[in-house]
């Protein structure tokens, strides 16, 4: 961990984000992520280990804890606080829960009150008024938007401004929609280079695919049939012309 950070801060990093909130089979597994919350005294080596070695500030990712048996949040949170840690984030849910139900922005008030360094709920946040119902009921100082964005980066943005301003901000058309995903699908494929950036693409396509579809209220079919020719290329040039004609699509299904 402390050898990570370094790394980190010496390619530029402005912050170290410590994650041991992730559920995923394949980090526990490995005694990484949210399995850390089994062990709260190893999770404190590591986390004064980072902290030791960098001169950034280190923040911390948590949930609740690993079971319903075992919510020790507010236990690991304060021991992050003394160690120097400078925020907390917490998403409202076990790590046995994974993301079935619904995240409990109440229990995060525990966190709240165990600690004095400014706290994040995290889970559910999908629109304004889930964030200020997650602020309202866990007491935290800000929201962090994780799934509720996939698709629609520009969500947390409107969020934020709209919290600050009460402005409400429209969806954005869906010509500025096809140009987010068309300048974040040449950014992954340019920063993974071709071969392992078409995979980690496809997600965000299918994503994006997904909220034109809703937004513009398109049948199921056609979200299908789009979602099958992209999300299969293997051609930039191809995924491209196609997304064009499928947002077309989209845009007449929206006038009909």
């Amino acid at each position: 961990m402390a050898e990570g950070a370094r790394i980190a801060e010496a390619a530029g990093a402005e912050i170290i984000d410590i994650n041991m909130g992730c559920p995923a089979r394949h980090v526990t597994g490995g005694q990484s992520g949210s399995a850390l919350m089994r062990d709260l005294d190893h999770a404190q080596r590591l986390i004064e280990a980072t902290i030791s070695a960098v001169k950034l500030p280190v923040t911390l990712k948590m949930r609740l804890g690993w079971d319903d048996r075992s919510i020790n949040a507010p236990e690991l949170a304060r021991r992050a606080e003394a160690a120097g840690v400078r925020l907390i984030t917490v998403h409202g849910r076990t790590r046995c829960q994974f993301y079935s139900g619904k995240a409990d922005w109440a229990a995060v008030r525990a966190i709240r009150k165990a600690i004095g360094i400014p706290l994040v709920v995290n889970g559910d946040i999908i629109s304004f008024e889930t964030a200020l119902s997650a602020l309202e009921m866990s007491g935290a100082d800000a929201v962090m938007i994780g799934r509720g964005a996939q698709g629609q980066p520009w969500l947390p943005g409107q969020i934020g401004r709209r919290i600050d301003t009460g402005v409400v901000e429209p969806v954005p058309s869906l010509s500025e929609q096809l140009n987010y995903i068309r300048v974040l699908y040449d950014g992954v494929c340019r920063h993974y280079g071709l071969r392992v950036g078409l995979r980690h693409a496809r997600k965000h396509l299918g994503w994006a695919l997904q909220v034109a579809a809703h937004y513009s209220r398109a049948p199921a079919t056609t979200l299908k049939s789009w979602r099958e020719k992209i999300l299969t290329s293997d051609n930039p040039q191809h995924v491209h012309r196609s997304l064009g004609h499928a947002f077309e699509d989209f845009a007449w299904s929206a006038a009909a």
